[in-house]
């Protein structure tokens, strides 16, 4: 952790550094503020709406990385490492150790079906190249309640910033696309899930914060993992308009893992 260079894993003070030190390119550096601001400020006299999210973030909780690159191969490789790393030194790192990552700016402006299409790339490669098998408690089918993105053996819960939110300012990233991977073990450690009383009465909170925050009434996708009629897959990048999201999941996913034949496309 800590190497050298913005594809490594990076704690909070390491990537704050770095960027005050002008070590890293402009798009990372904008990123981070960004971020920041976004995290620890407020819309509408009200705080981000997770503050579990916030907290962290001011207590310098979360890893980094930044990806060069929506489609690369090489890029994306080396995001699947940095997840792989993640994975292996979360639980030790903080209590509340998100995965941030944050990806070059494309050199055009993108509407917003181009950025579910890069998001649904990303993870569709990690996935193509995961060392590890799909585990057999989570279905494959996306159209189950129980199915979320894994990777190395873990589900985890990929949600998404980008610069297409007009009002849903909660995703809102003016640079680039930005994606939080939280493993399940996370919410189930800190006792957050859905089926519990804490992780009920922090969704409510939540979900006021954001009303409050965005101005408009939460997003219909929002939901909770294993209940009927809800779905994982649509709340990692929330549609803000209908027509330009995909209306099924586009990823496929396998369970028999490695595939040292695959090839990103």
């Amino acid at each position: 952790m800590n190497e050298p260079g913005i594809q490594s894993l990076m704690d909070q003070e390491t990537l704050d550094e770095r960027v005050r030190a002008g070590d890293t390119p402009e798009w990372v550096a904008a990123h981070w503020r960004s971020f920041q601001e976004g995290l620890l400020g407020e819309r509408n006299g009200s705080p981000f709406p997770c503050f579990f999210g916030a907290e962290s973030v001011g207590k310098g909780e979360p890893l980094y990385t930044a990806v060069p690159s929506m489609s690369d191969a090489n890029a994306l490789l080396t995001l699947r490492d940095r997840i792989l790393e993640y994975l292996e030194v979360y639980e030790d790192h903080a209590e509340r150790a998100s995965l941030v990552t944050f990806f070059k700016p494309p050199e055009r402006s993108l509407p917003e079906r181009e950025y579910h299409d890069a998001l649904w790339h990303v993870l569709q490669t990690l996935h193509l190249h995961d060392p590890e098998p799909w585990p057999s408690d989570i279905p494959t089918d996306p159209d189950d309640p129980y199915w979320e993105f894994c990777l190395g053996g873990e589900p985890m819960f990929p949600t998404c910033r980008a610069p297409f939110y007009d009002d849903r300012r909660s995703r809102y990233c003016p640079i680039g696309l930005e994606i939080t991977f939280q493993p399940r073990a996370l919410f189930e450690r800190l006792n957050v899930t859905a089926d519990t009383d804490t992780g009920q009465h922090a969704r409510e909170v939540i979900q006021n914060r954001l009303e409050e925050y965005d101005g408009v009434c939460p997003h219909a996708d929002l939901g909770d993992w294993g209940v009927e009629g809800d779905r994982e897959w649509p709340q990692y990048m929330l549609s803000s308009d209908d027509e330009q999201a995909p209306s099924e999941c586009p990823i496929t996913v396998t369970r028999e893992h490695p595939k040292p034949a695959a090839r990103v496309p």
